[in-house]
């Protein structure tokens, strides 16, 4: 199991690819992908966690119809740096898809994603439970994006 850094994965993606994005929680699994250039991550969709093989079926089928290239995964770190139980269960998580998924997966600290969503949202005066509906779809965006600004500087 071997989870690659985000400056190797500058050196082999295409130029033009897309990625997504993904908002592990417990209950729900927030998805995010970027447009071929990997610019702009939009958010995709908000998935109920059930279980591994159905996130894994969902995730296939994304990869298969939009050209997937990597995916990033949100790390949930604590604000103070260190990692909990939300970072060991999504690491398990990334274990066992690796294992049916052959695309690089990069952990992202996503410290301040889910905050930085619903922000952004109130910047657009969007109302605040449709913000709530849409968190999950939105952090994994905010993850995303902070993976692809890193990718293209």
């Amino acid at each position: 199991y071997n989870m690659m850094e985000i400056t190797e994965l500058k050196k082999i993606l295409n130029t033009k690819s897309r990625l997504i994005g993904v908002d592990m929680g417990s209950k729900k699994v927030g998805l995010s992908i970027s447009d071929e250039n990997r610019k702009i991550a939009t958010p995709f969709k908000t998935i109920d966690y059930r279980n591994i093989d159905n996130l894994t079926t969902e995730i296939k089928k994304i990869i298969q119809e939009n050209d997937i290239d990597a995916i990033i995964f949100g790390n949930p770190i604590n604000m103070d740096g260190t990692t909990g139980s939300s970072s060991q269960s999504v690491k398990d998580k990334i274990k066992i898809l690796n294992d049916k998924i052959d695309l690089p997966m990069i952990l992202w600290d996503e410290r301040l994603s889910t905050i930085g969503a619903f922000n952004l949202s109130s910047q657009l005066d969007i109302n605040v439970s449709k913000r709530v509906k849409n968190i999950d779809k939105n952090a994994a965006a905010f993850i995303l994006q902070g993976a692809l600004d890193f990718l293209n500087n």
